[in-house]
């Protein structure tokens, strides 16, 4: 049987940690446990053909099958994410030409003012530190494009170095040092700020100017009285949105057709706001910088990331069903608590993010973008398409997690293989099978972290 090379990781992630004799002999699946024989056929695992580990056929199959979902849906996301940064990175070089090109503009009047010599040597000092003021503003570092886009930014930087050549320019024709001098000098012997100030008895009501930040935007201003008029962006800049945006309106149609084709029924909205807690847990927490944190030395184990996503599956489906009555905001609740450093997971344990030791500032970024991107879709295209829209993405990366249609087969097929095994080591917990099924139906996180971690390091059941 040939094993794609994508699927070698998710099978070597299954593979028991202390395989039985009969797995090493060939005699039982190292997956399934179950017996070799003329309707199940042996393939090894290596490291030779005639040693090693062994599995079944279609063991083999469910979990290459599983290894191409996740790849697929991996590319899937990676080509959105790339769509999204150039989007982003397209505006974000408008913003940083615009800014650039204002300030240069703004350097070339000030030097032709400074040429003409009919404005007075104190105003000039005055648009001089604006000036300085509008240019330190603007970014120093021409941003730099992500991984994706590979764009090329001569432009920007040809800009960024005609912007420095204009402020030599000026700064040759208004020195320094002139400039605060004539400042000092024309001050009143007894300023308006005085009184605002701490001064000694002896004050002479004299206090020179060192420093003065005007902002970005008094320079337009002051050339203004001047008649000058220049374009000039809006206000301080800001950051640059998050890199998910509805850019195109959500059909409705083509979501039913997506839950209908996965055996969902659009019309339930039980069912599809599970299914949508489900998905809405997948992008914005399971994704992306989670599974850093969980490769990490202190990271969370497979068991403390189930009954976490349990809990907060929950609180997802509870924040859904809010908004439909309170609007987007009440989605605000999951994410609070979502990218919460500071709070111990779910199921005993005492695991925290913040305690993980590693950085955590694109973990909590990527939770609150997903969240503001659905609540964008509910806000311009309402509530149904904002739930249909993530219930449609938990069938494509999370369809047998907790809370959707097949988690009780997974708990079956849990069940089954708990069942073969000798447990009479297992936590007391798991005694009792019927009480086990119960909870893994309901409340997977009621049995503990402890017994989740025995039972995922012997069994189909993971976190996702």
């Amino acid at each position: 049987m040939h094993i794609p090379a994508y699927a070698h990781d998710t099978i070597r992630a299954a593979l028991p940690g202390m395989p039985t004799s009969r797995q090493v002999g060939a005699l039982d699946c190292c997956l399934c446990d179950e017996p070799f024989g003329e309707d199940r056929g042996a393939v090894p695992l290596g490291p030779t053909p005639t040693s090693g580990l062994f599995a079944c056929g279609p063991c083999l199959t469910r979990l290459v099958r599983r290894a191409r979902r996740s790849r697929d849906a991996r590319l899937v996301r990676d080509a959105e994410r790339a769509r999204t940064e150039a989007s982003v990175w397209e505006a974000e070089c408008e913003r940083y030409l615009a800014g650039v090109t204002s300030v240069r503009e703004a350097a070339e009047a000030v030097a032709g003012l400074v040429a003409e010599g009919d404005v007075e040597p104190l105003r000039i000092a005055w648009l001089y530190v604006s000036l300085e003021s509008a240019y330190t503003w603007t970014p120093e570092e021409v941003p730099e494009p992500p991984a994706s886009v590979g764009s090329d930014t001569s432009a920007l930087r040809d800009e960024r170095f005609r912007l420095g050549l204009e402020m030599i320019s000026v700064r040759e024709a208004v020195a320094d040092r002139l400039v605060y001098h004539l400042i000092n000098e024309a001050a009143p012997a007894e300023p308006d700020f005085c009184e605002e100030l701490e001064c000694a008895e002896d004050c002479s009501g004299r206090h020179d100017t060192e420093h003065i930040d005007c902002g970005p935007d008094t320079i337009f201003e002051d050339l203004a009285t001047h008649g000058v008029e220049i374009e000039r962006p809006d206000g301080v800049p800001t950051p640059a949105p998050p890199p998910e945006r509805p850019d195109r309106a959500i059909d409705d149609n083509d979501l039913v057709d997506v839950l209908t084709h996965f055996g969902i029924d659009a019309d339930d909205t039980e069912t599809v706001v599970s299914a949508a807690a489900v998905g809405l847990l997948a992008v914005s927490w399971r994704d992306g910088p989670l599974e850093e944190i969980c490769a990490a030395e202190r990271g969370p184990s497979a068991a403390e990331v189930l009954a976490q996503s349990v809990d907060l599956y929950r609180r997802a489906r509870a924040a859904l069903l809010a908004a439909r009555d309170e609007g987007p905001e009440a989605l605000l609740a999951f994410q609070a608590v979502a990218s919460d450093l500071d709070l111990p997971w779910a199921g005993g344990s005492d695991f925290t993010l913040r305690g993980c030791g590693e950085p955590t500032e694109e973990f909590v970024k990527n939770v609150d973008d997903r969240v503001w991107y659905t609540s964008e879709v509910m806000r311009e295209q309402g509530w149904r398409t904002g739930v249909l829209q993530r219930a449609a993405s938990s069938v494509v990366v999370a369809p047998a997690h907790f809370g959707m249609p097949g988690w009780p087969t997974t708990v079956a097929s849990t069940l089954k293989h708990l069942a073969a095994l000798d447990r009479s080591e297992a936590p007391t917990a798991l005694a009792d099978l019927a009480q086990v099924e119960t909870a893994l139906l309901e409340a997977p996180d009621r049995l503990g972290v402890e017994a989740l971690d025995w039972i995922v390091g012997r069994s189909p059941l993971s976190p996702w």
